[in-house]
C-alpha cells in the first residue's frame, strides 16, 4: 500500500446515502414517442457550440423543498466550484423523503423530452452530464438520449445509479429498473454506486463484509460494463471505526481507497454531496484519487459540523457552514494505493 498525503489547491476543490424515494412509482412504458430532434444529435447538424468561460453541466437529478438533497446539493456545490449547472429536474418534492410521510411529488416525466428539445434549439452542449435518482425507465431513456446527444467531444457522463441501499431496493426501484440503470452505466465514463448498487449492477448477492481483493474484483467488473473509473462508497473497512471507498481507473489499472471516521446518524444527502464534489474535482483536472479524497474530507466535514447540533437530522448536513471550506488550499487529503 501507498499511503498519499496531498494538500488542496486552491482552485481544485476537495454522497454516501442516498434520499430514498419511498412513497411513489409509476409505471411508464419504453415506447413513449420523443420528439424529432432525438433522431440525431443537434450538436453535428448545427453550428458547433462556440468555447464557454466556465465549465458547464447537466444534472439530471430532483428537487426537494425541504431536506438538503439532490438538486439542492447539486447546484450549490458545483457552483461553488465555479461550475454552472444546467438542471434537468425529474421530480419536484415538498421534501427529501427518506424518514418523511405525507410529501408531495410531482413528476416532471413528460416535461424532461421538452427541456431537451428547447436546449436542441439552443445549441447548448455540457462538459459533463450527471445523472442521480431516476424514477422510471423513460427517465433513463431520456439520461441515454442527454448523454448521446448533448455532451461535447471532450466531456464525461457520471452516473450516480440510485438504486437502493442495505442490501435492498429503494421501493421506487424494480428488476426493470436494475436492468435499465446496468445499460445507462455501459454509457458512462464514470459510476458511483454504493455497495448495495453495486451487487446489484453485477446481478451478486450483497455483502456488507467484503474483504479488500473481493472489492477490487467488483471495480473491475463494474468497469467491464463500460465506464473507465468506478467508485464504490459505503465499503466495509478493516477498522470497524471507519467507512471507506474504494475506485478504480481502468487506463492505469490502479485501485485507491480513502477512508474517513463513521458517525452513529444518518443524514440524508451524503451520497448528492460526495458524487457532486468528485464530479466537479474531475472537471476541475483532478485526478481520480484525488477526487474521491476531496470529497469524502468534506462529506466527513459536513457531517462533523452537524453532528451534535439540535437540529432535524432528516434536514441533511449543515452545507452552509462547510461550503467555504470546499476551496480551502490548506485542506489535507489522504488515500491510498491497494
Amino acid at each position: 500500500m501507498i499511503l498519499h498525503n496531498v494538500m488542496w489547491e486552491s482552485r481544485s476543490l476537495p454522497n454516501f446515502f442516498k434520499p430514498l424515494f419511498g412513497a411513489f412509482f409509476v409505471s411508464y412504458g419504453l415506447s413513449r414517442p420523443f420528439p424529432p430532434f432525438f433522431e440525431g444529435s443537434h450538436l453535428s447538424s448545427q453550428t458547433p457550440p462556440t468555447s464557454y468561460p466556465v465549465k458547464r453541466v447537466c444534472a439530471i437529478h430532483d428537487l426537494s423543498g425541504f431536506g438538503r438533497a439532490s438538486l439542492t446539493l447539486v447546484i450549490p456545490i458545483l457552483s461553488a466550484l465555479g461550475i454552472q449547472v444546467c438542471p434537468l429536474p425529474t421530480a419536484v418534492l415538498s421534501s427529501q423523503t427518506s424518514g418523511m410521510q405525507g410529501f408531495s411529488f410531482c413528476d416532471l416525466t413528460d416535461e424532461m423530452p421538452r427541456f431537451l428539445e428547447h436546449w436542441a434549439t439552443l445549441n447548448l452542449a455540457f462538459d459533463c452530464v450527471y445523472s442521480g435518482f431516476l424514477g422510471n425507465p423513460v427517465q433513463i431513456e431520456m439520461a441515454e438520449t442527454c448523454m448521446q446527444k448533448f455532451l461535447l467531444p471532450t466531456g464525461f457522463a457520471f452516473v450516480d445509479p440510485v438504486l437502493g441501499d442495505n442490501g435492498q431496493l429503494d421501493p421506487t426501484q424494480t428488476p426493470e429498473m436494475v436492468a435499465a440503470q446496468r445499460q445507462l452505466v455501459s454509457h458512462a465514463q464514470i459510476i458511483a454506486p454504493n455497495l448495495t448498487e453495486a451487487a446489484f449492477l453485477l446481478n451478486e448477492p450483497y455483502r456488507e463484509d467484503l474483504p479488500l481483493q473481493a472489492l477490487k474484483e467488483e471495480l473491475v467488473a463494474l468497469s467491464a460494463l463500460g465506464p473507465e473509473m468506478v467508485v464504490i462508497t459505503s465499503a466495509p473497512s478493516e477498522n470497524p471505526a471507519n467507512c471507506a471507498v474504494v475506485a478504480y481507473e481502468r487506463a492505469s489499472g490502479r485501485f485507491w481507497k480513502v477512508e474517513n471516521k463513521r458517525y452513529p446518524v444518518f443524514y440524508p444527502g451524503t451520497g448528492d454531496t460526495f458524487s457532486s464534489v468528485v464530479c466537479g474535482a474531475l472537471l476541475l483536472g483532478e485526478t481520480l484519487p484525488k477526487a474521491i479524497a476531496r470529497a469524502s474530507a468534506f462529506v466527513e466535514l459536513g457531517i462533523s459540523l452537524t453532528y451534535g447540533e439540535k437540529i432535524d437530522p432528516r434536514d441533511g448536513v449543515l452545507l452552509e457552514r462547510a461550503l467555504p471550506m470546499l476551496n480551502r488550499a490548506d485542506y489535507k487529503l489522504e488515500f491510498e494505493e491497494v
